[in-house]
């Protein structure tokens, strides 16, 4: 029998709640809130969530679930909706309680109105890897947990219970990761592409040239060039890639600029499957950390 075919509540009971997480952002979000959860997750931190293989396993995670986080904003237009077909499962259909785009929970940043052919890789709906906003997130956690709460009611009261507690400590966790980074405000970066977008505005860091020179489209040998006579008079404190991204790029610009004067940061742009970014919190706080490992000496 189809998820979709039971009744909400009667289809989680608890033990049995089935989630399929399409980032392990929002994976990691549901087991904080729903430790007893069973969460698959569609995609890791070394792929990038625009592009994956909608493979037989995750069709079958996706129609055995009864709720399905996603950050929604076109992020996962290329797969989730062949995902969906493909699982037919009612349950987690767009406009259905099993179906939570944790972007219709925030305000997102560069939205636009309207994408041209040539734009490159841009949402319209606005940026979407909001999640490296703290802020952001704490909303979405809210919402999650009422939506837990509408899922299985017979746990309502649990839901409400850990989000509180996780509230607390993410509050207490945020105005950390607040203080330790305060030297890094006004500092400038280079990033490739807009995935540290939220994190930038955040710490009051100024992202002063992409290594892409469209969205999505990789670094090109013209517009490296075009980025270092940009950055050579007043060079960055690093340059920036995620995990899944390409590293010679970087590589290449720090060498022009002098690699003993300008940091080269891989860093994760989700939580990871395990080490130092293996559950939110430590996974903002490994961001901090390196960050604030490429300023001088003080």
């Amino acid at each position: 029998m189809l998820a979709a075919a039971l009744p909400l509540g009667a289809a989680a009971q608890g033990q049995g709640l089935q989630v399929f997480a399409c980032e392990p952002e929002w994976a990691a979000l549901v087991k904080a809130l729903a430790p007893q959860a069973q969460v698959t997750a569609a995609t890791h931190a070394r792929q990038d969530a625009h592009h994956i293989e909608a493979r037989p396993a995750l069709i079958a995670a996706l129609r055995r679930a009864h709720l399905a986080v996603c950050t929604g904003a076109s992020l996962e237009v290329g797969w989730l909706p062949m995902l969906q077909a493909r699982a037919g499962n009612a349950a987690v259909r767009d406009g259905q309680p099993g179906m939570f785009y944790a972007a219709q929970q925030v305000e997102l940043i560069d939205r636009r109105a309207s994408v041209g052919f040539n734009d490159g890789d841009v949402h319209p709906e606005g940026n979407p890897h909001f999640h490296l906003d703290p802020a952001r997130l704490a909303q979405v956690a809210r919402a999650l947990s009422q939506r837990l709460a509408q899922i299985d009611p017979p746990q309502a009261a649990a839901y409400a219970a850990r989000h509180t507690a996780w509230q607390a400590d993410w509050a207490r966790g945020t105005a950390q990761w607040q203080q330790r980074a305060a030297p890094l405000k006004g500092q400038r970066v280079v990033g490739q592409h807009n995935t540290f977008a939220y994190l930038w505005h955040w710490l009051g860091v100024q992202q002063i040239a992409d290594l892409e020179p469209k969205p999505g489209t990789p670094p090109t040998p013209s517009h490296l060039q075009s980025v270092l006579a940009q950055v050579r008079q007043a060079p960055p404190i690093a340059i920036t890639h995620a995990l899944y991204q390409d590293a010679q790029p970087a590589q290449w610009l720090a060498r022009q600029l002098g690699e003993d004067k300008v940091a080269v940061l891989a860093l994760p742009s989700t939580v990871t499957d395990d080490g130092p970014s293996a559950d939110l919190a430590s996974w903002m706080d490994a961001l901090v950390t390196q960050l604030l490992k490429t300023l001088p000496a003080r």
